[in-house]
């Protein structure tokens, strides 16, 4: 099992920056392929961007291409996904999910695997 605590949501202004991080623990956490899941109320949950457990794939949905950068340390068991520019439409709750040696492609259009409890992130315009 891989239990996964996001952190560093909150209330930023449009054109602002924030910075996810997701704490991993479990067994064979750097075999996980890790990424990010939003749900903005009233929407359903929708992709972010994933990095391959190998740590040399990442993928990112088509919205927050060029402003979000997804990253991973296997030596620290976390991942991190950068925010910038942020606009309104990204507010949301982020979630933190691993799935087992999985592609990218795969990974996000699947939804099994573990999730974190979810951060809230607020852009006022």
């Amino acid at each position: 099992q891989v239990q996964l605590v996001e952190s560093g949501g909150g209330l930023v202004q449009a054109g602002g920056s924030l910075r996810l991080s997701c704490a991993a623990s479990g067994q064979f956490v750097s075999s996980y392929t890790m990424g990010w899941f939003r749900q903005a109320p009233g929407k359903e949950r929708e992709f972010v961007a994933v990095v391959r457990w190998s740590g040399g794939v990442t993928n990112y949905a088509d919205s927050v291409k060029g402003r979000f950068t997804i990253s991973r340390d296997n030596a620290k068991n976390t991942v991190s996904l950068q925010m910038n520019s942020l606009q309104p439409e990204d507010t949301a709750v982020y979630y933190c999910r691993a799935r087992y040696l999985t592609e990218t492609a795969l990974f996000a259009r699947s939804s099994d695997g573990y999730w974190g409890q979810g951060a809230q992130v607020t852009v006022s315009s």
